[in-house]
Formats: structure tokens, sequence, C-alpha cells
């Protein structure tokens, strides 16, 4: 069953993909690319609405201001994440349901800006076709990604690049995405218009035109929840590169701003007006 909107509004920011339950030491809570990139959209003023499938149990009250289209499913995507000094160890334990662009309520098929953002295969890409009029970004980290039959993620081959990375505008991937793999990384700027590659405490780099810069984050931040801070870059990223046409400066702006997110637990980690007013001032 697809919970549908009554009158929805005209949006401009859709963010399609999975909202997890994230497994915690004793306990659990709501994340996926999704929410952390919904919120950070809305944060930064944009009209935002997101497209997801997800059991109807899961709490979704910090989202209660974001319009959701849900594909109803019999499971949310869980997920549990482990930091080590070697890296993410991440497993998947259950996935909701493939998300196709019929969910799209005819109202929200204009927005200024699409953001593909699937956490485990879900999001079909044939949603690149359909929007020639918005600004497309890509966050690929769940076409990079399989698992095996205990449910450890791994990174893996992204058949479909070819096809969906030229309808991108702007693509962003974390390092992990591709297991440090550097060949990964230079095929895929390769196909990219603009490729940002996020890597943690480093910042990030930006790829454009046959250029490459890095930005590094502000020194001395505690960190506290480093999950979603990818998120949020990415959504802040493409946001202020659609602002201003600027690969450079959006790569500052979202690297300043991503990096305050790890000082914050969850969801509660989404830029605050702020913050948001400090990162905008540019620095060149």
């Amino acid at each position: 069953m697809v919970y549908s909107l009554e009158n929805p509004q005209p949006i401009d920011y859709l963010v399609v993909g999975h909202l997890t339950c994230d497994l915690l030491n004793g306990g659990s809570r709501l994340g996926g690319s999704v929410a952390y990139a919904a919120l950070t959209a809305k944060a930064l003023g944009m009209r935002v609405g997101i497209i997801t499938s997800y059991a109807e149990d899961i709490p979704i009250d910090q989202l209660a201001s974001i319009p959701i289209v849900n594909l109803t499913s019999l499971t949310t995507t869980t997920f549990s994440n482990q930091e080590t000094r070697l890296g993410r160890i991440q497993k998947i334990y259950h996935r909701a349901e493939n998300l196709e662009y019929y969910l799209v309520p005819q109202a929200w098929r204009n927005p200024a800006i699409l953001h593909l953002a699937p956490v485990a295969q879900e999001v079909s890409a044939d949603f690149v076709r359909h929007f020639p009029q918005s600004f497309v970004g890509i966050t690929p980290q769940g076409w990079l990604r399989a698992w095996d039959e205990d449910g450890t993620v791994y990174p893996t081959e992204w058949p479909e690049a070819t096809f969906v990375l030229p309808y991108a505008n702007a693509s962003v991937l974390s390092i992990e995405d591709v297991g440090g793999n550097e060949d990964v990384i230079e095929e895929i700027s390769a196909s990219c218009h603009i490729l940002a590659v996020t890597e943690g405490a480093e910042g990030s780099r930006v790829y454009w035109n046959g250029d490459v810069r890095r930005f590094r984050p502000p020194p001395h931040l505690s960190e506290v929840d480093p999950v979603g801070a990818g998120d949020i870059y990415a959504a802040a990223f493409f946001i202020r590169l659609f602002e201003t046409r600027d690969p450079w400066e959006a790569g500052r702006f979202a690297t300043q701003l991503a990096s305050y997110s790890i000082t914050r637990a969850g969801l509660d980690s989404h830029p605050t007006r702020q913050e948001i007013e400090d990162c905008r001032i540019e620095v060149y």
C-alpha cells in the first residue's frame, strides 16, 4: 500500500531512498540518508519531500514537519554500524521495498533539486530520466554496496553507473563507499560533471573540469557521532552548488557545515541556523 498525501504541494527538494532503523547498543534510532538530507535541506530553506518505504511501526516524529510518501513495507531497512580504527563495519538485517518513479506525486515532479539517496540498492536508476528540468544530485552509496548471507556489507561494482552518472549534475560519495579504491573514484569522476568525495576527519575533495581541490574542516571539534555527516554534506553541497554554480564554494560550504554535525548524535546533528549563517561567509 502506498501512503499518499492529500493535496500535495510543490516542493523544491525531492529526496528518494529508504528511511532506516539504525541499531545501537541497547536500542535503535531513525536514520537513513533521506532523513539527514531532508532535515538539512529544510534547515537551508527548502520545501522538502521524501519518497521512501518503511514499516508503519517505526517512529518518524523527528520528520513530522516534512511530507513523506511511503510505500508501506513489512520490514524497515535495518543497519548496524561499528566504528573501528580500520573503518566502519556495517551489517544489514532487513530491507524495505524498491522505489520507482510512479510513487512521485504529480505536484512533486518538477523540483528544483532531485536527490537520489539509495542505501540498499532500492532506488530505480530510471528516476534520472524523468526530471529533465531539475538539478540532479546523486549519493550512490546504496548502489555501491552489497552484502553477504550474514548481512555484512561490502563495496561492489555499480553496473548502471554509465547510465546514471551522465544525468547527474553532481555526485557525492564517501571514500568508504568504494573501500578506499582510488581507481573507482577516478572512473566515477571521469563520468561525472562534478564529483565530491568525503573523507571523514580529513574533509573532502571536489573533482571538476579536470581539476581537484581539497577542503579541510575546522580544527578542534569534539566528535560525538559521525553517522549522517556525509548525508548532511551532500545536501549542503547540492543546494550550495545550485545556488552559486560554483563547485569550489559548494565544497567549502558543505565541508564546514557537515563538520559541525559530528558534535551531536543522530538526527539532532542537522544544521542549526547559526551554523548555516557562519558557513555562508564566503572564504576563498
